[in-house]
C-alpha cells in the first residue's frame, strides 16, 4: 500500500500527510481551501508549527506530495478533518461526514480507511461503516477501517507524531494490522491494537482527564482567592506529596481538544457523565471570572482601557481554537471596555491586532492571557511609561511580579487572594 490520500490539510492533516511522503508513500493531500492547496503545493504552510515548513518543502520537492481540492484513487485514505461543537455544545460531525461521502467514489477492495479525528465513540461503527458501505463494498471485508487518533501537542507537532505511542483501533483484526503497518513506517514509540470504539474512547478520556484536572485546579484557585491566600503555594506545597499533582490555574481551556472532547461524552450520556459536565462547566466559566476581575481593577476608570496579551489558547504558538482570550474580549467589549490586543505567534486573527507599544499606550490595565515566552522579557518601568494606570492582572503567572512591583504596577494574579 504505497498511494494515500489525507483528507484535510490542518494542524493534523498537514504534518502527517508531509511525513508520510518523506518515508516514500505518494500522498495527495485535500482540502476544501483553495489558498490552503495552492501554499501548499508551493512547498509552504499556512500553519505556524516549528520545523512543519522545512519537511513539506522537503516533500513537495521530493515528488512525493501534493494537494488538491478533490480526492483521488488510493490505497490508504485518512481522515483528518475537524469535528468541532455546535453552539448548542453538540459533536458537530458535518467534516467528517463530508469527507467520508468525497472518497466512496474511489473505494476499491482492499483499501483502508483510517480516521484519525477525534470523534464521540461508535463514530466508526455507527457513522462511517454506513457511508463507506455505500460504495458496494463491505467494511470488514472487502475493506477496511481503523481509528487512530492523534496525540500531539501545538508546537511539538512533528516531534510528538513520530515519538509518541500510538493507539490503532481496527473494525477488525485484520484493519488494525494493516493500520499498524502505515503507523510503523514513521512512529518510532509503542504501537498499540485494540478495537475501534475502545480507540475513539481512549483518546476522549485522555482530554477529559486533562479537562477534569484543570477544572480542579480552577476551582481549588477561586477557593484561595476567597480566602486570601495564593494558589500557587498550595498548589506548590500540595504537589510534595508523592500522591499528588495539581494542574495549573488558568484563564479557561482552549485548543480543540481538551475544551472539545468531554462535551461528546456528555451529549452521548447525559445523565453518566455528571463531574464531566461540571468540569467542562468550570473551565467554560474562567473567562467570566477574568472578566469581572479585570472590571473589578478598572473600577471608577472613565473610558478604561484593557491591554491584552496573548490571543492564542496556549503559549508559543498561533493556535487561537477555542482561546479563552477570544471570550475575555468579548466580555470586555460588551462592558464597554476598550480593548487593545497583541501576539506575537497569531498572523491571521478575527480581532485586530496592535504593536506592544499601541497596546500600551494609555491603557489602565494589562491582562496577561496566553504564556508567550516573549512576555517574560517585557522591561515594566518602560511599559509603565506608557501606561495611564499600572495595573498588571497575569492570569497565567509566569512573570517576576516582584520587578513589576518595583516598577510601580498594582500586581494581581489570577488565583491569588492577597
Amino acid at each position: 500500500m504505497k498511494t494515500v490520500c489525507v483528507m484535510g490539510l490542518g494542524y493534523i492533516g498537514l504534518p502527517t500527510a508531509s511525513v508520510l511522503a518523506t518515508n516514500g508513500y505518494k500522498v495527495l493531500g485535500v482540502d476544501v481551501g483553495a489558498r490552503v492547496v495552492e501554499t501548499v503545493n508551493l512547498g509552504n504552510i499556512h500553519i505556524e508549527e516549528p520545523g512543519l515548513h522545512t519537511v513539506v518543502k522537503a516533500a513537495i520537492g521530493s515528488g512525493n506530495l501534493r494537494a488538491s481540492l478533490q480526492p483521488e484513487k488510493a490505497d490508504v485514505y485518512f481522515i483528518a478533518v475537524p469535528t468541532p461543537l455546535t453552539h448548542d455544545k453538540k459533536a458537530d460531525m458535518h467534516f467528517v461526514c463530508q469527507a467520508t461521502e468525497q472518497i466512496v467514489p474511489y473505494l476499491e477492495e482492499g483499501n483502508l480507511v483510517i480516521l484519525e479525528s477525534t470523534s464521540p465513540p461508535g463514530t466508526c461503527r455507527d457513522l462511517l461503516k454506513p457511508i463507506l458501505e455505500q460504495s458496494g463494498l463491505r467494511v470488514g471485508e472487502e475493506i477496511h477501517l481503523a481509528h487512530c487518533p492523534e496525540r500531539v501537542l501545538p508546537g511539538k507537532i512533528l516531534k510528538e507524531l513520530i515519538e509518541n505511542d500510538r493507539v490503532i483501533g481496527g473494525y477488525d483484526e485484520t484493519s488494525a494490522q494493516k493500520a499498524r503497518e502505515i503507523y510503523a513506517s514513521f512512529v518510532e514509540g509503542h504501537i498499540f491494537l485494540t478495537d475501534v470504539t475502545t480507540a475513539e474512547m481512549v483518546k476522549v478520556i485522555e482530554n477529559t482527564f486533562r479537562d477534569v484536572n484543570i477544572a480542579l485546579a480552577n476551582e481549588i484557585a477561586l477557593l484561595c482567592e476567597k480566602l486570601g491566600i495564593d494558589f500557587g503555594d498550595v498548589a506548590r506545597l500540595a504537589n510534595r506529596h508523592p500522591r499528588v499533582n495539581v494542574h495549573t490555574a488558568g484563564p479557561g481551556v482552549g485548543g480543540h481538544c481538551i475544551s472539545v472532547d468531554p462535551w461528546f461524552l456528555v451529549e452521548q450520556f447525559p445523565e453518566t457523565a455528571r463531574i464531566i459536565r461540571l468540569a467542562r462547566e468550570c473551565n467554560d466559566g474562567m473567562p467570566a471570572h477574568v472578566t469581572r476581575r479585570i472590571l473589578a481593577m478598572l473600577e471608577g476608570v472613565k473610558d478604561p482601557k484593557a491591554a491584552v496579551l496573548g490571543l492564542a489558547f496556549k503559549g508559543n504558538v498561533d493556535d487561537m481554537r477555542e482561546s479563552p482570550a477570544l471570550e475575555v474580549i468579548r466580555l470586555l467589549h460588551v462592558e464597554g471596555v476598550r480593548v487593545s490586543v497583541h501576539d506575537p505567534y497569531v498572523k491571521n486573527s478575527p480581532i485586530e491586532l496592535e504593536a506592544l507599544d499601541a497596546c500600551f499606550a494609555g491603557a489602565d490595565c494589562i491582562a496577561l492571557l496566553t504564556d508567550h515566552n516573549d512576555y517574560k522579557y517585557l522591561n515594566p518601568r518602560q511599559v509603565a511609561k506608557q501606561m495611564r494606570k499600572t495595573v498588571l492582572f497575569d492570569t497565567r503567572n509566569i512573570l517576576d511580579h516582584k520587578e513589576w512591583c518595583a516598577a510601580g504596577f498594582q500586581v494581581k494574579v489570577l488565583g491569588s487572594g492577597r
